[in-house]
């Protein structure tokens, strides 16, 4: 199977601005998605999606593959779609899976992209996503982490920027998860994804997955081993500048950009 890793990116983020090129340790946010990306040894190609031609720029500049998209997606999916169509344009063949990173999550290890992308091996899934269980109460309330509840197949039942479950009527902790942005789609999937409307609560909850979801397409949720961190405000940009610095894969690719 052909599988092709996409990092959508555009500097007009609302909740961050211009995010993409934000520095830590010296390196821009986007160059440490592309450069842990490329160590997953399951992607045969890799490339940046934006509307920005700044990024383009910066991808041409460490040598990494970018392709330009439309500046009018609303969703990362979308931008992601579009990146795969005219990527197989380009080279003239076509990919079986698709995985979506997020560029926005400097810390991401290469070995989640493998724990996303085994599940679509097989044949038996068409969307699988990765899952982190949360910690906090801080962390559960926070709106810009999206909240997962699964059935006991594992797969989404649903997706919210709120508390999900209620911890309300019951007296017990109750575990909660936050859906990562680190989706597999099978080529189908991600192309079935763009040829549906915008579902109504996908734009209340503001989360792709839910277009899928009220579609009844299954999301299968993995809990991933691995820590996540993104970057949404000026403050994470702090708090990852620091763990950046003691991350033990990234002491083996700085060594690239001095």
């Amino acid at each position: 199977m052909r599988v092709l890793g996409v990092i959508p990116a555009r500097m007009a983020a609302t909740r961050f601005p211009n995010k993409p090129l934000a520095s830590i340790q010296e390196i821009p946010m986007i160059g440490h998605c592309y450069i842990r990306c490329k160590m997953c040894n399951l992607f045969d190609d890799l490339y940046v999606a934006t509307c920005d031609q700044v990024i383009i720029d910066y991808m041409s500049s460490i040598e990494g593959n970018a392709i330009m998209t439309s500046d009018i997606h609303e969703r990362a999916s979308e931008r992601t779609a579009e990146a795969l169509l005219n990527i197989e344009a380009i080279k003239n063949l076509r990919y079986d899976i698709v995985v979506m990173i997020q560029g926005d999550e400097p810390l991401v290890d290469p070995e989640m992209m493998n724990e996303a992308i085994i599940p679509l091996l097989n044949g038996q899934n068409q969307v699988s996503n990765l899952m982190k269980a949360l910690h906090t109460q801080d962390d559960v309330e926070n709106p810009n982490h999206v909240k997962v509840v699964v059935d006991i197949f594992g797969n989404a039942l649903y997706m919210s920027r709120e508390p999900i479950p209620s911890a309300k009527k019951i007296k017990e902790k109750i575990q909660a998860y936050r859906q990562l942005g680190l989706i597999a789609f099978t080529r189908e999937a991600l192309l079935q994804f763009v040829s549906l409307k915008p579902s109504s609560l996908e734009i209340i909850e503001s989360v792709d997955m839910n277009r899928f979801l009220e579609n009844r397409i299954p999301v299968h949720m993995i809990e991933t081993k691995f820590e996540a961190d993104s970057v949404d405000t000026a403050e994470d940009l702090i708090r990852v500048e620091e763990k950046m610095a003691k991350d033990d894969l990234f002491k083996k690719y700085k060594i690239l950009f001095k």
